[in-house]
């Protein structure tokens, strides 16, 4: 099968590779030329030759730049065409979107995707939103991307579904990266334990909360056994106050998720060793910056730890 892909960054260009490693035609688009297959996207769209198959084109880039993409292949694709949104867009914004292509006759998915920077090697879980056709359409794209086995993947629903059901997710792993935070903040309080990462390496096997997000601290503190090389800090990135709001539009009670949200605001207030804990985690799992220890070393960022 034929792909265009808009946007090669941390994530697109892994998923590049996976896609490519399974057979199939990749041509990505990206501003940095040196990574591009193509110089622009109309260039991109014309290299995309199969006369077997609509065009497809996935955008995987940074949610202020959407929108203009999206206007440019609406002109640049053919009734029939598909265009996939695996950003983290949030879902009011699809039925907007897929209204706009429909318009020229050009068919819209949505894709919440989850993997981070380890996608490559791991497979990346997939929540979709569209019309049945249009995913069956695009199915030989999402096997190779999904995780081996029979999980990863889910048809969640119309347009919008799958950004919904990924700003859920995203609002779980907050309670869930607050809930080990908090854990080793207190641990490391406590005069009582005496090796709070051998604690924590002890959970990954054999307990109710074991979990990746939990191997992923236990790499953290091997590189930095009190997370003193970083700031208690923790940017949201959006999903997470989007999944707050959707839990008051619809009356249902999210207090884990809307705590850990809002200790993100008071880590920009207080170096907490808590945020230290969640910093660590999300450079882990997604290579998103930590800021220094020193303020003076702002640009302070440990490499994920391959296993």
């Amino acid at each position: 099968m034929e792909l265009g892909l808009v946007g090669l960054g941390k994530m697109g260009g892994n998923m590049r590779q996976r896609i490519r490693n399974a057979g199939h035609t990749v041509v990505g688009f990206d501003h940095n030329q040196e990574i591009s297959d193509a110089t622009d996207l109309a260039d991109m769209v014309g290299k995309l030759t199969a006369t077997d198959q609509p065009k497809v084109v996935w955008v995987m880039v940074p949610v202020q730049a959407i929108d203009p993409v999206v206007t440019e292949l609406a002109e640049l694709l053919s009734p029939g065409d598909i265009v996939i949104d695996g950003g983290n867009s949030r879902w009011t914004d699809d039925t907007r979107r897929a209204a706009q292509l429909a318009e020229k006759g050009i068919k819209f998915a949505d894709c919440g995707v989850s993997g981070g920077v380890w996608g490559l090697e791991n497979g990346y879980a997939l929540m979709c939103g569209g019309e049945k056709d249009t995913i069956a359409t695009v199915m030989p794209v999402f096997t190779a991307l999904k995780p081996e086995g029979e999980f990863g993947f889910v048809h969640a629903g119309k347009v919008g579904a799958g950004h919904f059901s990924k700003m859920v997710h995203n609002g779980i792993e907050y309670g869930i990266m607050q809930a080990y935070a908090e854990g080793y903040e207190l641990l490391e309080a406590a005069d009582i334990v005496d090796n709070v990462p051998e604690a924590f390496r002890s959970w990954r096997e054999g307990t109710v909360i074991r979990s990746w997000l939990l191997d992923l601290l236990v790499n953290a503190l091997e590189d930095d056994t009190h997370l003193e090389k970083i700031r208690g800090y923790a940017d949201d990135s959006g999903e997470g106050r989007w999944t707050v709001e959707a839990a008051i539009d619809h009356a249902v009670p999210v207090p884990a998720i809307a705590a850990a949200l809002f200790a993100r605001f008071a880590s920009r207030q207080d170096d907490s060793p808590a945020m230290k804990a969640i910093a660590a985690m999300r450079n882990q799992f997604g290579g998103h910056a930590v800021k220094g220890a020193d303020a003076a070393d702002p640009s302070y960022a440990t490499p994920p730890i391959q296993h």
